[in-house]
């Protein structure tokens, strides 16, 4: 780990919640006696509150539309533990390690505001657990997105006290088990303290910072691939001209642009004689690309107003002693965030496929061989190349545009009524964390036919190993590590496989971007 995120209410980013949930980062609650003792306010506050028959949701009610059933007092000590167990319904697959990571760390991001009630002791067992990397069992499904991710967060609930399964070193075990290994004490929770960890929206905004961040990645690879293809398809680099973009000036448009002009600076490529402009895949990739770039600088904002916020109901103001109902429970920008950003991650997807297009059909490639083949002589005719890759390249393309409906449409009444309009914002992230990966395939397709043409181009001897820009070369070598050119017909699935990892883990270095980043809790929906 070389971060330490200091958890203490303070605005964190989308990049320190990735660091935690990659394990580059670790997690710490600010020890300062001033913090603590703002955090134990809270729950003094309504402590003191029930001791004079004070009427409190959640905590002398039932939850939901059973909020006019009133709790004896009796039974208010087990009413948390009944919250997070009949929410235990979740289904579909499980967050994988990173995002149940970035979940917990959402979570506590959220409750180190000190506005929701829960005691210095639920925010430690939470920095517990990422700690020791204790890593809760989450089904994916089961949430509209209000109130806030009520099923998959009581897996968070239920394991810190002690129920329920955790992953540990690799393996599912009860959290029992483990828990009595590192001497680690179940929490007991307290009145409000269930419904201030499920009532919020932790899974889509800890699923909505790794999008994020995926997405940022996948920009400047879009882009570099986008510079392959520009060189081997032999187009025209003054679309990419500076004085041409200041007339139109979106910021991440005019990004995508100049880190073109970068690549291909140390070449101007030749020209098709036949097209004084390029097909839109080439000549407009700046427009497309430039869309998912501008697109990350404004939700940016919406993601980490999300993130920083109490988004918990009711809110406990300590200072004034006020109990305040309302619905911050609701996910409704981390949806339209996701759902945003899904639409335009898609579009990358569909402008790789065009480009990919033109490589592999001799009516558009310029003279390279039809499907990018590498064979030969009489080989050549039962060499096919990359064609069933296309194929596939169409396939994960046309699923990750099926994908673009928003979710947040789809609102449904539920719990008689009383949730009759909810932010479908969970679906939403996951709809976009499938269209990334789905995106990343495609954009790893892609870069292993960029890498083939240009060495076709280069045994063609079209292009020079002086004449190869530096960065283009670079990725070029990158992409060799993982699969190499492509004589004879092979299965490509493990090379693309791990073409997709190194994406994934962000193994390559590409652009620094010289757009101004937006700051960490600043309200920018712009």
């Amino acid at each position: 780990m070389d971060e330490v995120v200091v958890f203490d209410g303070t605005p964190l980013s989308i990049e320190q919640i990735v660091a935690v949930a990659e394990l580059r980062g670790k997690a710490v609650l600010s020890r300062t006696t001033a913090y603590q003792l703002r955090i134990e306010k809270g729950p003094a506050f309504l402590q003191r509150l029930l001791a004079e028959d004070g009427e409190i949701y959640g905590v002398t009610t039932g939850y939901g539309d059973s909020c006019t059933t009133s709790i004896p007092a009796e039974l208010v000590a087990e009413l948390p533990t009944h919250l997070y167990t009949f929410h235990g319904c979740g289904s579909g697959r499980m967050l994988n390690d990173e995002e149940s990571r970035a979940v917990v760390a959402a979570r506590l991001a959220s409750l180190a505001q000190g506005h929701s009630g829960v005691t210095w002791a639920l925010l430690e067992q939470l920095e517990r657990l990422l700690e020791h990397d204790i890593l809760p069992q989450i089904p994916a499904e089961g949430s509209v997105g209000a109130s806030g991710d009520l099923t998959p967060l009581s897996y968070l609930a239920a394991v810190l006290c002690g129920e329920r399964e955790v992953r540990y070193r690799g393996t599912v075990r009860p959290t029992a088990e483990v828990f009595a290994e590192l001497d680690i004490t179940p929490l007991r929770l307290k009145p409000k303290e269930g419904l201030a960890l499920m009532n919020g929206t932790a899974v889509m905004t800890g699923l909505a910072c790794l999008a994020w961040h995926r997405a940022d990645y996948l920009a400047r690879l879009a882009t570099r691939i986008t510079a392959l293809n520009t060189l081997v398809l032999k187009g025209n680099a003054h679309h990419f001209d500076e004085r041409l973009f200041a007339v139109k000036p979106h910021p991440g448009q005019q990004q995508i642009a100049r880190w073109l002009r970068e690549d291909l600076h140390c070449t101007t490529p030749p020209r098709n004689s036949q097209r004084l402009q390029d097909r839109y895949s080439l000549r407009c990739a700046p427009h497309v690309i430039g869309v998912l770039q501008d697109a990350l600088y404004s939700l940016r904002g919406f993601i980490e107003n999300e993130l920083n916020s109490a988004n918990d109901n009711p809110i406990i103001d300590a200072e004034g002693e006020h109990v305040l109902h309302g619905g911050h429970f609701y996910g409704g920008h981390v949806a339209f965030a996701m759902d945003s950003l899904k639409n335009a991650i898609a579009n990358i997807a569909d402008l790789l496929d065009r480009q990919m297009a033109q490589l592999m059909d001799i009516r558009y490639n310029n003279g390279l061989p039809s499907n990018l083949s590498g064979a030969s002589g009489p080989r050549a005719a039962i060499n096919h190349g990359l064609k069933a890759v296309q194929i596939a390249v169409s396939a994960w393309t046309a699923e990750a545009l099926k994908l673009t409906m928003p979710a947040s449409v789809f609102s449904r009444s539920t719990e008689c009524h009383n949730q009759d309009k909810v932010s479908m914002g969970t679906i939403a992230a996951r709809d976009c964390i499938r269209v990334l990966q789905l995106t990343e395939q495609v954009a790893a397709a892609v870069l292993l036919a960029a890498t083939q043409g240009l060495e076709l181009r280069r045994r063609q001897g079209d292009l020079s190993a002086e004449a190869l820009p530096q960065a283009l070369a670079a990725s070029h070598e990158d992409v060799r590590q993982y699969a190499a050119f492509i004589n004879e017909d092979r299965r490509l699935d493990g090379e693309l496989s791990a073409l997709v990892g190194a994406i994934q883990r962000r193994e390559w270095s590409l652009y620094v971007s010289s757009a101004p980043a937006v700051l960490a809790g600043e309200n920018n929906h712009a």
